[in-house]
């Protein structure tokens, strides 16, 4: 969410958004941050579904953008022409941060595929019985072979020396290919 908000800040500064009105009053893009915010809290996110203003107060600001505000205010026209001009710089940036985020997430939690027979190594967080200081403790312990898979989630392993007396069982989190 911080790397979403960081993001539209930039692209409003970037793009140097200026309103002018008829009567010659200019917003500039720090102006312009109060409406930024207000459109980026009423707008629906794809992961959640709902508004960030309803899930962090339970409600939603209401705003009157249907309908003509000319007749109930003079100055909502101008109000609404600023919302207007500052929420599509914001939605089309929401959906490239949703989507930058999704690529990146996606790209670093792929779940390794594993065969039997493969040389894999088990993460150290498991073995607690390697002797020395931490910062000299290797991340992965010596290549063990797959006697077994346990669907995507786990492998079992044949052990050696340090770890036989461990349970063979690891989940993939914790191993990786030996290359």
């Amino acid at each position: 969410m911080i790397q979403m908000l960081d993001d539209m800040i930039r692209i409003l500064y970037a793009s140097q958004l200026k309103i002018m009105y008829s009567y010659g009053f200019t917003h500039d893009w720090c102006t312009l941050i109060p409406a930024f915010e207000l459109v980026y809290k009423t707008s629906i996110h794809a992961l959640t579904g709902k508004t960030p203003s309803m899930l962090e107060k339970g409600w939603n600001p209401k705003l009157m953008l249907k309908i003509d505000l000319v007749d109930i205010n003079p100055t909502s026209s101008s109000l609404k022409l600023l919302l207007d001009t500052v929420s599509h710089p914001v939605n089309q940036r929401m959906t490239y941060s949703f989507e930058y985020s999704k690529q990146k997430w996606d790209k670093s939690h792929k779940t390794p595929e594993f065969k039997l027979g493969d040389l894999i190594l088990v993460s150290t967080l498991v073995v607690n019985n390697i002797k020395g200081t931490k910062k000299l403790k290797d991340t992965f312990t010596e290549p063990f072979i797959i006697k077994a898979l346990h669907y995507k989630n786990s492998v079992q392993l044949e052990l050696t020396r340090k770890l036989e007396n461990k349970y063979p069982a690891f989940p993939v989190s914790l191993v990786k290919h030996y290359t």
